[in-house]
């Protein structure tokens, strides 16, 4: 534990770095209420230690073990069912999208498109939400049927951003870059870990996929997705 809090502390280092600097050197100015801060970064410190501990006990073992047990029992309906509610559920869950979908809605909602009622706009923050969550479970079915079948995942990826470029020329303007910081905030503290085991488990049971090549790319297509699903979605509300 001392050694990952030791780790912690040497990756937070340089923004500790960046930001004494230009508080210090550039603005001239001292830090407001040092204790306060201290005793903040000490949190964020114990915060990401804990956290990498626990992906390394538990989230990163157990999506692992999953996907072994789904490819061992060779039911791919149920490994894809997995997969969807996998990429379904740590979405929906994510902070970060939770945050981002409520100040779509306030936005939308002080130029517009929406109106101001305050359950109109948690009904299209939940709508946005679920959208992207949706798109996710699809990307990960994707992912999976990819590793199975050993398609190239460059492919994937550029027919993916060419129908993304055609969506964007249609859709209207106050939701593409809501869009496309959507393919941002799903891929995050939760989702990513548990995407990331998934991918590597399965590769690693599957005869003939190698980890390293297959393993990997689940995340790519997890920010690709949601992407293209809410342009649908300013088109369609």
């Amino acid at each position: 534990m001392i050694r990952a809090f030791l780790d912690s502390v040497r990756d937070l280092f340089p923004i500790i770095l960046v930001i004494s600097f230009f508080q210090i050197i550039v603005l001239r100015q001292p830090f407001p209420q040092p204790t306060e801060i201290l005793v903040g970064l000490l949190a964020v410190i114990l915060g990401l230690t804990f956290f990498i501990q626990g992906l390394k006990l538990s989230l990163f073992p157990v999506g692992e073990g999953l996907a072994e047990a789904f490819a061992k029992k060779g039911s791919v309906i149920w490994l894809i069912i997995f997969a969807f509610a996998l990429g379904f559920g740590t979405t929906v869950a994510e902070p970060a999208l939770i945050a981002v979908s409520a100040e779509a809605a306030k936005v939308m909602s002080v130029a517009g498109v929406i109106e101001s009622a305050p359950d109109i706009q948690s009904s299209y923050a939940d709508g946005l939400r679920y959208t992207v969550a949706l798109s996710v479970g699809l990307s990960l079915v994707l992912g999976v049927v990819r590793i199975i079948k050993g398609w190239p995942v460059h492919w994937i990826i550029m027919a993916g951003y060419i129908v993304i470029v055609v969506l964007t020329q249609f859709a209207p303007k106050e939701i593409i870059g809501i869009a496309y910081d959507s393919g941002g905030v799903t891929t995050s503290t939760i989702t990513v870990p548990l995407v990331t085991a998934l991918g590597i488990g399965l590769s690693s049971v599957i005869k003939g996929r190698n980890p390293m090549i297959d393993g990997f790319g689940l995340i790519a297509l997890a920010s690709l997705f949601p992407i293209g699903f809410v342009l649908v979605y300013g088109m369609v509300f």
